[in-house]
């Protein structure tokens, strides 16, 4: 099979809404432009430790979500709800490193655990930070929880995840999520932020120009 010259990396935090919200509108691109366009989710923790966690009740949280959340989740035909809890994610990009391992047991492992950690968040406010709760989201999309309880406990997915974090730091990526383009290998722009998906095609139509 012959590799996609243009490749879209996108560097995601679970705990980030406009990251959840974007996922349909990269499906669309993908459907779009199926063979043409390789898509790879990165990690990219937005609160690392020792950086605080935003409180989940305060002013900030609110704020954002009645005024951009909601409404581009009504616009995107989307649920979304404001999380009870606002907790680390690395553990939860470790666990979705894992499940792209794991295409024996399901071929389209990483997307099904990917939505699964997403949805449970924005949806039913899973502890991202408790390893107990993504081996059971993991259970749920029919991967082995124990599995990857010992993986999250022995970090093996750990320096990839730091090393996506690395890579954003290179590309002068500061938020997500953030939309890196490459055509043939060579860096072709970044795009920050929830983009709409007429945005996405314009942008891949034009590396196409430039493929001749």
């Amino acid at each position: 099979m012959t590799r996609p010259r243009i490749t879209l990396d996108v560097f995601s935090d679970f705990v980030c809404p406009f990251c959840y919200l974007e996922a349909p509108e990269l499906d669309a691109l993908a459907e779009r432009f199926a063979g043409e366009v390789m898509i790879r989710w990165r990690a990219f923790e937005l609160r690392p430790a020792p950086e605080p966690t935003l409180d989940p009740d305060g002013d900030y949280l609110h704020d954002v979500w009645a005024r951009a959340v909601y409404p581009m989740a009504a616009e995107r035909g989307m649920i979304l709800r404001l999380p009870r809890r606002q907790p680390r994610s690395r553990l939860a990009h470790e666990a979705s490193a894992w499940a792209a391992e794991q295409t024996d047991e399901r071929p389209d492992a990483a997307a099904a655990m990917r939505t699964a950690l997403f949805r449970g968040f924005f949806e039913e406010s899973l502890d991202l930070a408790d390893p107990e709760e993504l081996a059971r989201a993991a259970k749920g999309v029919g991967l082995d929880g124990a599995a990857l309880e010992r993986s999250l406990a022995a970090g093996e997915f750990r320096e990839q995840v730091l090393a996506d974090q690395r890579l954003a730091g290179e590309l002068g990526i500061g938020g997500v999520p953030g939309l890196r383009f490459s055509l043939d290998g060579e860096h072709a722009g970044v795009l920050e932020g929830a983009q709409p998906r007429r945005q996405l095609f314009l942008a891949v139509e034009r590396l196409r120009d430039l493929m001749g």
